[in-house]
């Protein structure tokens, strides 16, 4: 891409037809100033009060001709515009992604909230070794780094492009020194760290497999291993539930995010495996049963 400039009057009129095609196609017209903010350093505030228009010159990081081409598609091929831009927020992170990475959603900011509440009512946890499996875009990895500055986070994926867009990010944002990279499927790197971890959060792929081509077109660019957790959903879950015990210290956590209706089921699949205590079924902010916890037993 090639940066480029525009006067606010021809990015006004732009941007209001923009509004126009994305309302016919039932998109959200505030995408258009999302793009926009990202692209040419533009507030929202000044975006809503056109402060813009009567400027005589806008940089743009990309030319006025491949902005129109981004957003022309976002309309016909429904790309994300996080996609488009190469970038997302998250918490109060701004993260590279690319088709590489699932996009982090607002929810999954709340599985960070909970290892806090949990690090809040034993204070060991707050030191020591903590994994995250599946880490994409590092989200979870950096949120934790951010959060748990005396702890060390173990960042794993299978996807060398993932750990490419995760490391980049890390280093961004200065938490490199925090985090360790592993490429690998979910807990087999970290063997050296059996029976060290005090916490192993995921987010992993939860969908099953027929409802993945039912999904919003925008979901169907982001990566497939990252949504298809198996016949039931439940794949991938049920292996962190039985291998996690093995790398946990007792009193470890274990955190993940699941699908809406999957909660009494992965309750059974905790309790069947005999090694863990204090389950628990929380609610993200929409009061969907999104995230599961629970704690190795001590035998002390």
């Amino acid at each position: 891409m090639t940066s480029g400039a525009v006067s606010g009057l021809q990015l006004w009129q732009w941007r209001s037809q923009s509004q126009k095609s994305a309302i016919a196609a039932a998109i959200p017209p505030s995408e258009v100033d999302w793009l926009l903010q990202e692209l040419t350093g533009l507030d929202r505030l000044s975006l809503r009060l056109d402060t813009y228009k009567s400027l005589p010159q806008v940089d743009l990081k990309v030319s006025f001709l491949e902005l129109d081409g981004l957003w022309q598609q976002r309309i016909e091929s429904r790309i994300p515009v996080q996609y488009l831009a190469g970038t997302a927020s998250w918490r109060h992170f701004k993260l590279q992604v690319s088709p590489a990475v699932l996009i982090p959603r607002p929810e999954t900011e709340e599985l960070i909230d909970l290892a806090i509440a949990a690090t809040q009512i034993d204070p060991s946890l707050q030191t020591g070794d903590w994994a995250d499996l599946g880490t994409g875009s590092g989200a979870i990895a950096l949120g934790l780094a951010d959060a748990l500055p005396h702890a060390t986070i173990h960042a794993v994926d299978r996807s060398q492009a993932a750990l490419a867009i995760a490391q980049q990010n890390a280093r961004t944002l200065g938490l490199s020194d925090r985090i360790r990279f592993y490429h690998g499927s979910w807990l087999e790197p970290l063997a050296s760290l059996k029976g060290n971890l005090k916490g192993v959060v995921a987010n992993p792929p939860y969908i099953p497999s027929q409802m993945v081509l039912d999904l919003q077109p925008e979901v169907l660019h982001e990566p497939h291993t990252a949504l298809d957790g198996g016949i039931d959903g439940l794949d991938c879950i049920r292996h962190l539930v039985a291998v996690a015990p093995d790398y946990l210290q007792a009193d470890g956590v274990w955190m993940v995010e699941m699908m809406a209706g999957q909660s009494p089921q992965v309750i059974e699949l905790l309790r069947q495996q005999r090694r863990y205590d204090r389950m628990a079924i929380h609610r993200d902010l929409a009061g969907v049963e999104r995230f599961a916890i629970a704690h190795l037993q001590s035998f002390s």
